[in-house]
């Protein structure tokens, strides 16, 4: 359910901040949506979206009431969490920030790359959707100024990427792949069969480096190569993962 957790120790006047990226398994859905689907607009079941959703929180030690989502648009607004959301509510955004313990925020993928964000000494936190489009529109540059402004300090704020599809699967037409790369060089790349490419994993790490935050060092996971990971782009009508990044404590 769980594939992969970090957690930052925090400082004498906030706790620790925490990472999680699920898998597939472990869930309610079937069919292509098998098992642990957690997004809420791919055509599942909205019972077994929610009871996916508080299987997950469950596993991470959360109250699934405290976790906030957004609608993602493949854009770089950047939406505020200052309360709980009631059901519906989730702010039109392709990325999340919140500052106070107990804050949750989730990011969905099935193949763009999800950025979790968290500065623990500030108590601040982030989560970020980076797929193509809000990649060269500057998503994750976005959501670090607005984690800034919430007290933190860039180089202060670890990230850490979760699966994502690697820059050796993500073929795409060279003028795509000229058109993000003169924005971010870093994600210009080649399929193992020498066709055009873009690394948008790569990509979001160049300009999380470019600003001075730290990326922690866990292995990627190439979900078009995973069988245990939702993949868009190999299976078409299929679940999404989520990325959780939450602070310890009681939540607002």
């Amino acid at each position: 359910m769980i594939g992969q957790r970090l957690s930052l120790p925090g400082s004498a006047s906030h706790d620790s901040a925490h990472f999680a990226f699920t898998d597939r398994w472990g869930g309610v859905s079937t069919s292509s949506f098998q098992e642990l689907n957690l997004g809420g607009a791919v055509g599942d079941d909205p019972a077994a979206v929610r009871e996916n959703r508080r299987l997950a929180a469950d596993g991470l030690g959360l109250d699934p009431a405290a976790v906030a989502w957004m609608n993602q648009v493949h854009g770089k607004a950047v939406a505020e969490v200052t309360e709980r959301q009631p059901d519906g509510t989730a702010p039109t955004a392709d990325a999340l920030v919140g500052a106070g313990p107990g804050r949750a925020l989730a990011v969905l993928t099935a193949d763009c790359v999800p950025v979790l964000l968290a500065d623990p000494v500030a108590g601040v936190v982030g989560a970020a959707h980076a797929g193509r489009p809000g990649l060269a529109a500057g998503v994750v540059p976005a959501a670090v100024a607005a984690m800034v402004a919430l007290g933190a300090e860039a180089g202060r704020i670890t990230a850490a990427i979760g699966p994502s599809v690697c820059g050796t699967c993500y073929e795409v037409p060279v003028s795509l792949r000229d058109e993000v790369a003169a924005v971010e060089p870093a994600t210009w790349s080649e399929t193992s069969r020498g066709t055009p490419a873009l690394d948008l994993p790569a990509g979001a790490r160049a300009q999380l480096a470019a600003l001075g935050v730290t990326v922690a060092d866990l292995p990627h996971i190439c979900t078009m190569e995973s069988p245990d990971h939702f993949s868009y782009r190999r299976e078409q009508r299929t679940g999404r993962l989520a990325g959780y990044v939450w602070l310890n404590g009681t939540p607002a």
